[in-house]
């Protein structure tokens, strides 16, 4: 099963994250990656673009988007055996990066 765990923020902490977090979360990645568990991981640009489609019309905006109290800031895209598992490892990350909010989905795709 693959899950896509996002990392949120509402622009309230704006600290740079410390050494030893730095130190912490190299190693949580390189474990992850080594084991097979770990597909992608990113930080994401803060502002971005949206598209949508009305009635065969396609507009394009810019952000930031002044009505978005949070946004989507970081993502890893897993493959484990169940979701208990995308959720223990979401614990282990927020257990070294600290205060923080994220949302773990279901990837689905071609044979799932």
């Amino acid at each position: 099963m693959r899950f896509m765990m996002m990392t949120t923020d509402d622009n309230s902490n704006d600290a740079p994250p410390d050494e030893a977090m730095m130190i912490e979360m190299g190693k949580f990645i390189e474990e992850t990656s080594k084991a097979g568990v770990l597909l992608a991981t990113g930080g994401l640009e803060p502002h971005g673009t949206r598209i949508a489609s009305s009635g065969g019309t396609v507009t394009i905006t810019d952000g930031p988007f002044a009505e978005a109290k949070e946004s989507v800031v970081g993502f890893a895209l897993i493959e484990v055996r169940t979701r208990e598992e995308a959720i223990e490892l979401s614990k282990r990350f927020y257990k070294i990066v600290g205060d923080g909010e994220g949302v773990i989905k279901q990837v689905f795709g071609p044979g799932d």
